[in-house]
C-alpha cells in the first residue's frame, strides 16, 4: 500500500505534467536570452522597407525553389531545404544573411537565419511551410527548445517566412514539392505552450543492469 508521501509525490508529478498554455513568445525569448523581441511597427519607415525587401525575397526564393522543386518523402522536411533559397535571396538583396550561432558556436535550433538590414539592425528569421488544408487547425507547427546556450544574442525583430507547398509529382521514393504562395509573419505577439517530457541518456538506458539479452549478427 502506498504511503502518504508517495501519493503526494505522484499527485505533484501529475500536476507538473499538465501543459502550460498561452505564454507570450516575447516573454520566453527575454527569459531565455535576456534580449527583447522588437515589435514590428507599420509606421516606421525602416520596418516598412524591411517588409518590402522580405516580400521580394519571398518571391525570389519561391521562384528559385519552383525551378526544380524539392525532393522529400514528407512535407515537414521541406522547410529545411527552402532555408537555403531564402538565405541566398537575402544576400542577393544586400541583406547579409547567415546561420546564427550561440556563444559556444552552436548552430542548431531556433532561429534559422540572422540577417542585417540596410539600417544596420540584426533581424531573426525562421523558415516554415504549410498546407492550406490544415492552416487553421491545432496541428503544432512552431517549436522552441529552452537552452542555456541560446542563439539569440541581441534585441531584434523575429520574422517567419512560410510557404504554402504542394506536391507536383513523384521522383522515385520522393515527392516533388513546389511553392504556391507565401506569408511573412512578425511573431512578437505569438502565444506558445509548454509540455514537459521525461528523458534519459544512453549511459543510463544501456546500463548493464537494464539488458536482459544481447547477441552478435
Amino acid at each position: 500500500m502506498k504511503d502518504e508521501y508517495t501519493k503526494k509525490l505522484e499527485n505533484c508529478l501529475r500536476q507538473m505534467l499538465q501543459p502550460i498554455k498561452g505564454i507570450p513568445f516575447s516573454l520566453v525569448i527575454e527569459s531565455l536570452s535576456g534580449w527583447q523581441v522588437v515589435p514590428f511597427d507599420n509606421e516606421d519607415v525602416r520596418d516598412k522597407k524591411v517588409l518590402q525587401i522580405l516580400s521580394e525575397v519571398a518571391n525570389i526564393a519561391g521562384n528559385a525553389t519552383n525551378q526544380f522543386g524539392i525532393l522529400r518523402p514528407r512535407p515537414n522536411e521541406v522547410g529545411n531545404d527552402i532555408e537555403v533559397y531564402v538565405k541566398n535571396a537575402l544576400n542577393f538583396k544586400g541583406y547579409a544573411a547567415n546561420t546564427p550561432k550561440s556563444k559556444s558556436g552552436k548552430t542548431a535550433g531556433y532561429p534559422d537565419i540572422e540577417f542585417r538590414d540596410e539600417f544596420g539592425r540584426i533581424n531573426y528569421l525562421e523558415c516554415k511551410t504549410f498546407n492550406i488544408a490544415n492552416i487553421s487547425t491545432t496541428q503544432r507547427s512552431f517549436f522552441l527548445s529552452p537552452s542555456e546556450d541560446f542563439k539569440i544574442t541581441t534585441n531584434a525583430h523575429h520574422f517567419i517566412i512560410s510557404y504554402e507547398v504542394y506536391v507536383e509529382g513523384r521522383s522515385e521514393n520522393n515527392n516533388i514539392y513546389k511553392c504556391k504562395s507565401w506569408k511573412i509573419l512578425s511573431i512578437e505577439n505569438l502565444d506558445v505552450d509548454v509540455k514537459y517530457e521525461f528523458n534519459s541518456d544512453n549511459a543510463r538506458l544501456y546500463n548493464k543492469e537494464m539488458i536482459l539479452a544481447e547477441g552478435n549478427l
